[in-house]
């Protein structure tokens, strides 16, 4: 008899990261989901070699602290099941503060997703609004914005990577743009803006959208 085809199926999957569960860092994020994946009795493909592990990936990961709505990663089965049966089986397993938004099943051979932008948003309370308002025409209208970063000799330009900055709704709405060269952090901007305190007056920062290309 011959060997049955061995099942590796890739799903990409929205979801959030809201609540206590901004705290979490990258890796325990990822610990996180492969905990709910095992607790909803999933079969998950492991990569090869001496120590093998699940095919996981959570895309541009997140700041200890920053929350995020519309998170992306993707997943390989070792079994079939439609988006829909995989939200049904793991939904009633996920922790507070992380939802299963979607899960998209993608074709064989199908590229890995790249990231193009990121959206962002901050409450400002009223009173910070005017100032705020000036220095991001300012920064918007700069040729550069250079910022430093730990463990780098020269500074990092920020400025080609901020796409957008407008406020509304007493929200600070951002548009960050992820290229080859990289990107900007999220706080780097605030700072860049002056309302990088927020955070600690307890305004969240939260990411509101992850584009992919294509």
């Amino acid at each position: 008899m011959g060997k049955l085809a061995m099942i590796r199926q890739r799903l990409r999957l929205r979801f959030t990261k809201l609540g206590d569960l901004r705290f979490v860092g990258h890796r325990d994020l990822v610990r996180t989901l492969l905990r709910l994946f095992r607790r909803a009795g999933l079969k998950l493909s492991m990569s090869a070699g001496y120590h093998p592990k699940p095919r996981l990936s959570v895309l541009a990961a997140l700041a200890v602290g920053i929350a995020g709505s519309d998170e992306v990663a993707e997943l390989e089965l070792a079994e079939a099941l439609t988006a829909d049966q995989f939200l049904a089986v793991v939904a009633p397993h996920s922790p507070t503060g992380l939802t299963l938004r979607s899960a998209t099943v993608l074709a064989p051979g199908s590229a890995k997703a790249e990231v193009v932008r990121m959206r962002f948003q901050l409450p400002v309370p009223a009173s910070r609004q005017p100032a705020l308002e000036q220095r991001m025409r300012a920064l918007l209208a700069s040729a550069s914005h250079e910022v430093c970063r730990a463990g780098r000799p020269t500074p990092v330009d920020i400025r080609p990577f901020v796409q957008a900055l407008t406020l509304a709704d007493d929200q600070l709405h951002m548009i960050l743009r992820v290229t080859q060269r990289g990107s900007p952090r999220p706080r780097e901007v605030l700072a860049a803006l002056h309302v990088d305190d927020l955070e600690q007056a307890g305004c969240f920062l939260t990411r509101t959208q992850v584009e992919l290309k294509g």
